[in-house]
């Protein structure tokens, strides 16, 4: 049986539907890796990594986010304000958990991303993966590892920069945690269209001028990455799933012409 070309269909011009169809990435990409064995089996792979690891982190979390937020406010004697100190703590816990997450998680599997997106593209038509070479192998593995790193330092300094809002008693604490809730749907959207652009040769810039240019895209895909990681067993899929759909994400600019041919291909 063929299943049709799981490149999305995206409008040329930007428009209001952006969100939605961003947000509809994450059904196409589990759908592709439910149809595909190979997929489907390095996806497994990354889910026992990704369980073992959010298990850790959670209780990590669990422990140490009260303390964190005790050394900002502490914990009020009238009852009204206990109420507000957990409704932070609440709030805190959850994006610390969503940071430490994106933070842990692509690091321990960076060596399996390129892979699952090199799949993905051939799924999609129109790309063959490299031979296989014991050279290349390891300067992928390093140069996968250095760009998360390096795109999670970026996620880190755009919370750093909302941190003195935390100075603000009560409001200061709910707003950057919702700013940085958004911040960080929209990290990850850059995070997952930056790999397959980077790997092939496309710079950074790129990626700025596509996200700044599809920016409701964009968000509604990372804000799909967000929310499942609130799902029960299906968030240790999360990782897996948001490599495909930032692929998926990638060949569908590229197919309505947001993003040129690749730079690897002009032999650039």
């Amino acid at each position: 049986m063929t299943h049709p070309s799981p490149v999305p269909t995206f409008s040329p011009q930007a428009g209001p539907a952006d969100f939605f169809r961003g947000l509809s990435l994450l059904g196409r990409a589990w759908g592709l890796i439910f149809r595909s064995p190979r997929l489907l089996g390095m996806s497994a792979l990354c889910a026992l990594v990704t369980l073992v690891a959010l298990g850790v982190l959670f209780g990590v979390l669990w422990i140490y986010a009260p303390q964190l937020l005790g050394g900002m406010w502490a914990l009020p004697t009238v009852w009204y304000g206990r109420i507000a100190w957990y409704l932070v703590l609440v709030l805190l816990f959850v994006i610390l958990l969503v940071v430490g997450a994106n933070i842990v998680v692509p690091v321990v599997l960076a060596p399996l991303q390129d892979p699952l997106s090199e799949i993905t593209e051939e799924l999609c038509g129109d790309f063959t993966s490299p031979p296989f070479r014991l050279g290349a192998l390891l300067r992928g593995l390093v140069t996968s590892v250095a760009h998360t790193l390096a795109r999670v330092l970026f996620l880190l300094l755009g919370l750093a920069l909302l941190f003195p809002l935390n100075l603000v008693p009560v409001a200061g604490s709910i707003l950057w945690t919702v700013l940085g809730t958004l911040w960080t749907m929209f990290w990850l959207a850059g995070e997952h269209l930056a790999a397959p652009m980077t790997r092939h040769l496309y710079p950074f810039a790129e990626v700025r001028r596509v996200m700044g240019q599809r920016w409701l895209l964009c968000l509604g895909f990372g804000t799909g990455v967000y929310f499942l990681l609130w799902i029960p067993i299906l968030n240790t899929f999360f990782l897996p799933v948001a490599v495909v759909g930032g692929t998926l994400l990638y060949r569908g600019l590229r197919a309505v012409g947001n993003v040129p041919p690749p730079p690897s291909a002009l032999g650039k």
